[in-house]
């Protein structure tokens, strides 16, 4: 997948880069980015040398059918974990067992502290689950990542992106081995993960949002819904105001 979609993805958008120094040649690390589009999970691995493994849910692994398998292949071969997010807990606790699976393994973890993508292109509050447990619990290093422009190439419910050239800003690895076995301290991951999230506002110059984008999102449902609502009220006015008229 490397070769063929990597390197067909970095001929035909050529993405800059800036900080590949600051992943390590082999070991273990997180890879804390900002989410902008659902290519960020493929732009990121193809100007990497090492692999880079991301979660995604369950769904894309079992479905039925032709499409199903072909989906199935292509998210197994990109180096995507399969997360049930089905129990109590659902994807949290999924995620932080497979974060800390594969950095036992010694390899690089890839994780959107903001949980969702952005629905606007500013930067929002960073969930302190996933990403600070996976720290705490192995003491792995965290390097900050920036997509650039990712959002503009494909934007949500777009299917054929537009050829322009995104960016990608590694930042340099953070210790947090001064809180390590703290997972189970609240104040502590949310320290963590607001400084994850400040070193990534920096990297990337988005505007910060202290909300969590799933909060935005539903405000921005509800605002439609609501403007939707007016737009039917008016249309029913006009409508009722022109009979009155033809009445008359």
């Amino acid at each position: 997948m490397k070769f063929s979609i990597g390197g067909s993805l970095k001929v035909a958008f050529r993405p800059w880069v800036e900080g590949l120094e600051n992943i390590p040649a082999e070991g273990p690390a997180i890879l804390a980015s900002n989410h902008l589009s659902f290519s960020d999970s493929f732009f990121l691995p193809a100007v990497l040398d090492r692999k880079v493994t991301f979660i995604a849910k369950a769904e894309y692994f079992t479905s039925p059918g032709v499409k199903g398998k072909l989906t199935a292949a292509f998210f197994k071969g990109v180096g995507q974990l399969p997360v049930d997010r089905s129990g109590a807990r659902g994807a949290g606790e999924a995620a932080i067992k497979a974060g800390i699976q594969v950095i036992e393994g010694g390899g690089l973890f890839g994780i959107y502290p903001e949980g969702t993508r952005s629905p606007d292109g500013r930067l929002y509050r960073g969930k302190p689950g996933g990403l600070a447990r996976v720290a705490l619990a192995t003491g792995a290093p965290v390097i900050p990542v920036a997509m650039i422009d990712t959002e503009k190439i494909q934007p949500p419910g777009k299917v054929v992106p537009k050829l322009m050239r995104p960016g990608i800003r590694i930042g340099k690895p953070l210790d947090f081995s001064r809180y390590h076995g703290m997972d189970g301290d609240r104040f502590i991951l949310r320290s963590v993960t607001d400084e994850v999230m400040y070193e990534i506002m920096k990297l990337s110059g988005q505007e910060y949002v202290d909300i969590y984008a799933t909060a935005a999102k539903r405000q921005i449902a509800d605002a439609e819904k609501a403007a939707k609502a007016e737009r039917a009220e008016a249309e029913k006015a006009a409508k009722a105001g022109t009979a009155e008229r033809s009445d008359a």
